[in-house]
């Protein structure tokens, strides 16, 4: 139970979540957004490499007990077909919005991500689910007080006809992306190759960076052949495979004002389709 002044608390502390532009009102009307802005409100929340952020010191932390559980749930999720690893990833690092993607904990956003998938597919209800979170948080009301929680489920289900992908089971003994072998032709680049990245409009998701969008590189590898991460996060039975290559930039063309060697380099993963000859 929350009191008028905890409830009150809490709308204050959401009140501070502002993901507008501090200059602009809270839906403004379309005369207000120039392409600049609208860009950068269509941004994915996951594509924030080379942005501004405060100076952090690394740290090799253990991953908690709860961190561990996250993942395999996330494994099995897989293997049982319920969704494939680019399904997960845009769910649980793009349509949760940027506050939540850099407010929450990593495996934090993973259990949003089977929280939300387990009701859009349909395993679960949202009720059921808000049931049970209830009864965990009663079961640790007052604290542990040493006891050992005595978890089973609220019931068993019938999930015979609930639609799978079937992925994990071509999958089987091959392994992903050497399930997609030989079914994107010949690759329309080679190693040496001088390429620029396309700059695309990105709606809802991508894996291309935009530090590199624009970009001049060389083509180092040519990788594998798999589905535009673009079609398979949305669980595409036909998507078509094309080939995935490593681009190598020099640093000092990528990055504006950049003050380290004239040698350094990046290398990057990218489609094929986000590819041209320079």
């Amino acid at each position: 139970m929350t009191n008028s002044a905890e409830r009150a608390a809490q709308l204050d502390l959401v009140s501070r979540l502002k993901s507008a532009y501090p200059e602009l009102p809270d839906a403004p009307t379309p005369d207000l957004i120039d392409h600049s802005r609208y860009a950068a409100y269509m941004k994915p929340s996951h594509d924030v490499g080379g942005e501004p952020d405060a100076p952090i010191k690394y740290e090799n932390k253990e991953y908690e007990h709860w961190e561990h559980l996250t993942y395999v749930i996330c494994e099995v999720l897989a293997w049982r077909g319920v969704w494939v690893s680019e399904e997960r990833r845009r769910i649980g690092n793009v349509d949760v919005g940027r506050a939540v993607y850099l407010g929450i904990p990593y495996y934090g956003r993973w259990l949003l991500a089977v929280a939300r998938i387990l009701t859009e597919k349909r395993y679960i209800s949202s009720g059921e689910l808000s049931d049970r979170m209830e009864r965990v948080q009663l079961r640790y009301e007052g604290g542990l007080k040493g006891e050992t929680p005595d978890a089973h489920p609220a019931f068993e289900g019938d999930g015979s006809q609930i639609e799978r992908n079937s992925h994990h089971i071509h999958a089987l003994g091959k392994g992903d992306p050497q399930v997609f072998a030989g079914r994107a032709g010949t690759p329309r680049f080679a190693v040496g190759d001088s390429v620029v990245v396309r700059d695309f409009p990105v709606l809802f998701y991508t894996r291309t960076p935009e530090y590199v969008r624009g970009a001049t590189g060389e083509i180092a590898a040519v990788a594998y052949e798999s589905p535009a991460p673009e079609d398979e996060t949305w669980d595409r039975p036909d998507a078509t495979p094309e080939w995935f290559y490593v681009v190598r930039f020099d640093l000092a063309h990528l990055w504006d004002g950049y003050r380290g060697s004239s040698s350094d380099s990046l290398q990057t993963e990218l489609p094929e389709r986000w590819l041209r000859s320079s």
